[in-house]
């Protein structure tokens, strides 16, 4: 009897939950519930914040490698905007040393803070979109006033209106002068060396640009006014400029540019919109008897890439003439650089660039050399060669510290060789 009753107890059904417990279990599965949906709309407000985050960083890597310009891979394609959309602020800038010869122009080893910009993007409508650039100093400005870089509104996809997306999108406003492909990675940040190649074509202009891709090519042309002020055009002839560029390989990019800064105004333009070995190109006749200006450069450009960096070659030619009717000024100009980039263990990376310019008859060429002299005066330099050897090291994508040297060499048409304008400098690129 005993071990019935107790095999009736261990086989006897559990005693039924109380309705306290059965309101806990509810209240338990209604907090859990409550729980996965904010996750649910944490995950998706995440998503949604990633896939701006991803849109804004494609269309930087457009611009900077070029769909805008130069190297992209794909096709700008239509995106949605809203005005919701928060506007988009950024900067960047190099904190810097910098030290040359005794005929250089930072001949007593100076700290720097080099080429600061800030950028504000906002979507204006849908495809729609403004773009502004302030320059708070440049490295190649004697002042420490401010200065105006790109600002555009930006009309992406217009060719998408009839079926062809990709093949036509346009800008107006102040942009850059799309000639080569180191204009694109000029930057502290992106610039692999801190000194530039001599040649070292960029400029920002007013007017108005195409660019697309149309199968295995992309294109960008514009329309600019050529000249130096940014308040009035002193000459109807504009500047034309215009790259094509496409990828063979994978590992391939090639381009061809050409430019022509149009007939410039020697007394109120002065100067052109390009810059050219650290100077602009100017007038060589006297202003009293020569009215205008101008030159057409052409350029073809190749990079291979592999894992660990990267060989890039650019190579151009240029006429420059003015209307001196006493004396014949017109140039032959021959350019191009040789660059090589490669990482050696984790972030750290050695740089080395060679480039030369050569013009028979000389022109006004700066390059690390005194401004007063070998620009202003100008003292005519027919030959420069610079070799810059570096090495960086990449903390992070918006974090690099680099270090180099940079020996130079020139002749000037006198025949006199140019001294004592090599130069070293560290650099602390920054970019949020």
């Amino acid at each position: 009897m005993a071990c019935a009753c107790t095999l009736g107890v261990v086989a006897g059904p559990a005693a039924a939950p109380s309705a306290d417990q059965v309101q806990e279990l509810i209240e338990q599965n209604r907090r859990l519930q409550e729980q996965v949906r904010t996750q649910q709309q944490t995950i998706d407000a995440l998503t949604v914040k990633v896939g701006e985050l991803q849109k804004t960083s494609e269309r930087h890597d457009r611009e900077l490698r070029g769909t805008a310009g130069a190297d992209a891979t794909a096709p700008a394609l239509p995106r949605a905007a809203s005005r919701e959309h928060e506007v988009r602020i950024a900067a960047e800038t190099g904190v810097a040393f910098f030290n040359t010869g005794s005929a250089g122009q930072f001949p007593k080893a100076e700290f720097r803070v080099d080429d600061p910009v800030i950028t504000l993007e906002s979507p204006v409508a849908k495809n729609v979109y403004f773009f502004g650039e302030l320059k708070l100093q440049t490295r190649e400005t004697n002042s420490e006033n401010f200065a105006l870089g790109e600002l555009y509104v930006d009309f992406e996809n217009v060719s998408g209106l009839w079926g062809q997306p990709g093949w036509l999108n346009l800008r107006a406003g102040r942009l850059n002068i799309p000639f080569g492909e180191e204009y694109l990675v000029r930057t502290p940040v992106a610039n692999p060396l801190i000194s530039h190649s001599l040649s070292d074509i960029w400029g920002v202009d007013e007017g108005v640009e195409f660019y697309g891709r149309v199968g295995p090519a992309q294109y960008v042309l514009a329309v600019q006014n050529g000249g130096e002020s940014q308040l009035h055009d002193f000459n109807a002839d504009k500047a034309v400029a215009g790259r094509v560029s496409w990828e063979p390989f994978r590992w391939l990019h090639v381009s061809g540019s050409a430019l022509r800064t149009g007939r410039l105004a020697t007394v109120a333009d002065s100067l052109s919109e390009v810059w050219f070995a650290n100077g602009f190109f100017r007038a060589l006749g006297p202003a009293s008897r020569t009215s205008t200006f101008w030159a057409n450069l052409y350029q073809a450009d190749a990079r291979a890439r592999w894992a660990t960096g990267h060989v890039a070659v650019a190579l151009g030619r240029g006429r420059f003439d003015d209307s001196d009717p006493l004396l014949d000024n017109s140039r032959r100009l021959r350019f191009g650089s040789v660059e090589v980039v490669q990482t050696i263990a984790g972030g750290l990376y050695g740089a080395a660039r060679f480039s030369k310019i050569s013009v028979p008859g000389g022109y006004p060429l700066a390059g690390w050399g005194s401004l007063g002299t070998f620009f202003f005066r100008p003292t005519l330099t027919d030959r420069l060669r610079r070799t810059s050897l570096g090495l960086g090291y990449r903390f992070g994508p918006p974090l690099v510290l680099k270090v180099e040297y940079t020996s130079e060499s020139g002749r000037t048409t006198f025949g006199v060789k140019r001294e004592d304008e090599d130069f070293f400098g560290t650099e602390l690129g920054v970019k949020f």
